[in-house]
Parts: structure tokens; sequence; C-alpha cells
């Protein structure tokens, strides 16, 4: 009989993130407006729109390491060579990154929210391959463990530009490289 406990493990972790955190969905439309700030790859930002439809299955986005990334606006290059740097540096407007199917961050345009370094958190409510956004927010979101997604992403070196892997200065997470994966295979999208 095949081993089932990664698919129990997934279940409970999705389970867990569906009740831990309260909040209506909320509309779906973010606009990124246009700077001469500059990206990493040093053009200016592209402006997009970020629509709930834009969550969708992460096992089709680019994986770098543990996490999946896109870009809205065609810098997916430049979000991945920041991704895959060994010194960091800072991610281009309209990428996003999602390590589980229930969290994103969107990289907004220069002077959004200098105290998340213009990244704003989701927390998405998946199922039935069904996505609907309960929280988004800058320093206030918590995710569907009850935790606060800046007060983690915070704890990150400067030079990562908020982004948290195993070595970037955030706190272990509370489960194996195994659940995460068994979450991201997990996702109803992908079906």
């Amino acid at each position: 009989m095949p081993c089932r406990a990664p698919r129990l493990v997934a279940l409970g972790l999705l389970l867990t993130a569906a009740v831990a955190c309260s909040g209506e969905p909320s509309g779906g439309t973010v606009d990124v407006a246009t700077t001469d700030a500059g990206s990493a790859d040093g053009a200016g930002e592209t402006a997009v729109s970020v629509t709930v439809a834009d969550f969708d299955c992460i096992t089709t986005w680019t994986q770098v390491n543990r996490m999946w990334i896109k870009s809205l606006n065609g810098q997916l290059d430049a979000a991945l060579k920041v991704a895959k740097s060994p010194t960091g540096g800072t991610y281009p407007a309209g990428t996003v990154i999602q390590l589980i199917p229930n969290e994103a961050m969107v990289k907004r345009e220069a002077g959004f929210s200098p105290a998340t370094q213009d990244w704003e958190f989701f927390y998405l409510k998946v199922s039935e391959g069904q996505t609907s956004i309960a929280a988004r927010g800058t320093t206030d979101v918590k995710n569907g463990f009850g935790g606060n997604c800046f007060g983690c992403h915070s704890k990150a070196k400067p030079e990562w530009d908020l982004v948290c892997e195993q070595d970037h200065g955030c706190d272990p997470l509370p489960f194996s490289g195994e659940a995460i994966r068994a979450l991201q295979q997990a996702d109803s999208r992908c079906k």
C-alpha cells in the first residue's frame, strides 16, 4: 500500500490554511503604475494590472529553489536573475512569488510601500480550481497559519528584497520541504 503521509500532511495544511485566516474576498484588480525608478535590469517599470486570475496554477510558473515565480509584465528574465543571484538584488515591479498556493507576494511600483520595499502580500483562498483574494495589503496581512506575512519577510537580510529562502535570515518554516512540495503539487488550480 503506498504511503499516504504526504497527501495527509498537505490536506491538513490546506485545511488549516482555509480556516485559520478570516477575511472576505476583496476586489480583483491591483494597478501597478509605470515609474521611472527602474527595475532589476535598469529599464523603467512596465505598467501591469493584477487580477485574481493571475493567481493560477503555480507549478506552471518558473521554479527557483522552493518558490515559484512569474512576471505580469514581461520582466521574468530580470526576476529570475535576482532569484538566482548568490548576492540578492531587487525584483522588478510585476514579479509574483508563491511558495504555496494560498500565499503570494507581488512587487509593486517604486514608492508604493517603502516599509515593505514595495511588496504587497496576498492571502488566497484556493478550492476546486478557483482562487479568491481573502486578504491583501502591506504590513497587516495574515497568512493561513495566523502569521503576519510582513513580520516573517521583514527578517530577510536587506540584499534579499524581503524574499525568504532557507538562508536569507527569515525564521524557519514550521513544516518540512516535503510538506511544501506536497502543498505545491496539491494546487487544485493545476487539475
